[in-house]
C-alpha cells in the first residue's frame, strides 16, 4: 500500500514524547509498504524544519514531510486551538497533492480530520482515522471547553470524522465504545492500544546504575518516577502529596519527574510549599526516549498518574506501556481498563485516585515487599511480551489498513 499517515504531533525516540507513529510507520516500511508522514515541527528538534514552510526528510524508510510550527506543551488552550487550524489548512493542501492507496489520520487534535476527509475526496480513497482520546470528552472534563458552541463544533467534527472513516482504530476498549456510541459500525472499529517497544527499553543493570550514580540525591534509595506531559488532565502535583506523606513513613524513597507542561510551575511549586522539592522530590526536564530504558531499568515503580475524572478512565497512556516494556511495576491513580489489567496479572499497584497519602501508604507498602516487586517486575515484562508487543500491534494496524482498502467487513481487535 501506499499509505498516507497524517500526524501533528510526530516524533522519534531520540527526541521526548509518544513514539506510536514512529514506530508503526516503520514496521509498515519494513512489512513493503510506502509510508509518507505528514506532520509538524511540534516535538521535533529544529533541524527537522529550520525554517518557516515544509521540508522533507527520509527517516529509516519514511517520508517526512514536516511543516515548521512553533507549539509548546505549555501553550495555553486557545493558543493550542490557533496551531490546531493552521497546521489543518496546512496539512489539507498538502496531502490532497500526495498520491495513496489509504489516509491514514490520527488524532489528537481532532481537527487531522479534515486533512484527512480532503486528501480521501481528492484522492478517491478510503480513511481510517485513529482515536487517541475521547475528544471533546476529556477538554469538556477539565473545563478546558466550556463554550457551548465550540462544544457542539467538537462533536460535530467528531461525528464528520466518523462518518468518513472506512475504518476507526481506538486506542482503549472505552474509546472504542465511545464511538460507537455515535451509531459507528462495531464490526469496523479496530482497537489497538499503545503497546510495548521490547526492543526499545532493554537496558543494563551497569546503564542503571550510571543513571543512580549520576545522581547524588538518588543513590540505592528506592525509586519512584513520572515520565511524561505535566498537563492539566494529569494531576502530576498527587506525586508532590505522596511525597510529602513519604517523609513521614519512609523519607529515603526519592520521587522524580522528569517532564514538561503547562502544570511544571503548578507542580514545582506543590513541591516547594509541602517543603519536600529537593528533599526526596525531584524533577527534571524531558528526556529523549532512548534515554528513558535506563532511567525505567533503574526506578523501582513507575507512575501514570490522571485527575479523578471518570472519563480519563479511557486512556491509553504510553508511559503504562513504557513501563510494561522495561519490565517495571506500574502505579496508577486512575480506574478503567488499564487497573482491570494490573488487578488481573498484579504487574502493578492501585493509587486511591482522591487520597495521594493513601496512594502513597499503598506505594510504600509495596516497595517494602522486595519479593513483591520481583513478582510485579515478571507480570510487567510478561504483559509487554504477550499482549502488548508493539509488533503484534502494529500486525492488527496493518490488517485493519488492509481491510479498508480491499473494503473489506470487520476490524482487528485484540
Amino acid at each position: 500500500m501506499k499509505v498516507l499517515y497524517l500526524h501533528q504531533y510526530f516524533t522519534t525516540p531520540d527526541l521526548s514524547g509518544g513514539t506510536r507513529s514512529y514506530e508503526m510507520a516503520r514496521r509498515l516500511v519494513a512489512k513493503g509498504h510506502e509510508v509518507t508522514m505528514i506532520t509538524s515541527s511540534a516535538f521535533l528538534d529544529e533541524s527537522w524544519a529550520p525554517t518557516p514552510g515544509w521540508h522533507v526528510r527520509d527517516c529509516e524508510g519514511i517520508r517526512v514531510e514536516v511543516l515548521h510550527l512553533p507549539y509548546s506543551n505549555r501553550d495555553s488552550f486557545a493558543r493550542r486551538i490557533r496551531t490546531f487550524l493552521s497546521f489543518m489548512t496546512a496539512c489539507s493542501r498538502r496531502a490532497a497533492s500526495r498520491e495513496a492507496d489509504v489516509v491514514f489520520a490520527t488524532s489528537t487534535p481532532l481537527t487531522i480530520a479534515i486533512p484527512g476527509v480532503v486528501a480521501k475526496w481528492r484522492r478517491r480513497v478510503p480513511m481510517v482515522f485513529e482515536v487517541r482520546d475521547l475528544w471533546p470528552e476529556l477538554p469538556i472534563a477539565v473545563g478546558a471547553l466550556t463554550n457551548p458552541l465550540l462544544k457542539a463544533a467538537a462533536r460535530g467534527l467528531e461525528r464528520f470524522a466518523y462518518r468518513n472513516s472506512e475504518r476507526v482504530v481506538a486506542l482503549s476498549p472505552g474509546m472504542a465504545d465511545g464511538v460507537a456510541a455515535t451509531g459507528y459500525p462495531r464490526d469496523r472499529i479496530a482497537m489497538i492500544p499503545n503497546s510495548s517497544d521490547r526492543d526499545l527499553f532493554v537496558a543494563t543493570e551497569q546503564e542503571a546504575a550510571e543513571f543512580r550514580s549520576a545522581h547524588d540525591w538518588l543513590g540505592d534509595r528506592p525509586l519512584v518516577v513520572y515520565t511524561g506531559t505535566l498537563g492539566i488532565i494529569n494531576g502530576v502535583s498527587y506525586m508532590a502529596d505522596m511525597a510529602r506523606r513519604a517523609l513521614d513513613i519512609d523519607p529515603e524513597v526519592r520521587f522524580l519527574v522528569v517532564g514538561n507542561g503547562m502544570e511544571l510551575e503548578k507542580v514545582k511549586g506543590r513541591a516547594a510549599e509541602l517543603g519536600v522539592l529537593d528533599r526526596n522530590f525531584f524533577m527534571l526536564p524531558p528526556q529523549p526516549k532512548r534515554t528513558l530504558p535506563a532511567l525505567l531499568r533503574a526506578a523501582d515503580m513507575a507512575t501514570s498518574l490522571f485527575l479523578p475524572l471518570e472519563p480519563m478512565w479511557n486512556n491509553s497512556a504510553n508511559k503504562f506501556f513504557d513501563a510494561l516494556a522495561a519490565g517495571c511495576p506500574a502505579a496508577i491513580n486512575y480506574g478503567g481498563w488499564q487497573a482491570d489489567v494490573l488487578r488481573e496479572t498484579g504487574a502493578g499497584v492501585l493509587l486511591d485516585p482522591h487520597d495521594a497519602d493513601k496512594g502513597a501508604v499503598a506505594l510504600l507498602e509495596a516497595l517494602r515487599d522486595e519479593e513483591g516487586l520481583r513478582t510485579m517486575a515478571a507480570a510487567a515484562a510478561e504483559l509487554a511480551r504477550t499482549r502488548y508487543d508493539r509488533d503484534l500491534l502494529a500486525a492488527d494496524l496493518e490488517r485493519t489498513l488492509l481491510a479498508a482498502v480491499d473494503g473489506r467487513g470487520g476490524g482487528a481487535a485484540r
